[in-house]
């Protein structure tokens, strides 16, 4: 069974755009120097939306809160549990929402240092989805 697929619209195409080549970007506002995740139209820090744009991220940083999960919060994920929901705190600044992949789901731990990894949808895209580092 396939995994959930994040719906793509004309708001978050440079997003997913940038996911096609591996690339993380993480939408910024310029006008009061905040990092935005999940895109939005509207800055939530300072209500503008005149001013946003894309930075490029390293894609590291480290775990802020994780959950394994051991029953499936949606059917589609059914054949992946035990998986881990996590918190990430990008070295920009920025909180993500992710999965950790690469270990075991009860080896990750507040404060894991994690990179970005990449796990490919049906339509060319690729989630970005966090590893630990090193």
């Amino acid at each position: 069974m396939p995994r959930i697929e994040p719906a793509a619209s004309a708001l978050t195409e440079p997003f997913w755009a940038a996911t096609r080549e591996r690339r993380l970007l993480v939408q910024w506002c310029e006008a009061c120097d905040a990092g935005i995740y999940w895109p939005r139209a509207a800055c939530p820090r300072c209500l503008t939306d005149e001013h946003l744009g894309w930075r490029p991220s390293v894609g590291t940083g480290t775990v802020y809160a994780a959950s394994v999960l051991h029953q499936p919060g949606n059917p589609m994920m059914a054949d992946r549990v035990p998986y881990v929901l996590a918190l990430v705190d990008l070295d920009e600044g920025v909180r993500m929402a992710t999965n950790v992949v690469g270990c075991d789901p009860d080896d990750v731990a507040v404060g894991m240092a994690v990179r970005v990894d990449w796990e490919a949808l049906s339509d060319g895209r690729n989630l970005p989805v966090f590893s630990p580092a090193g």
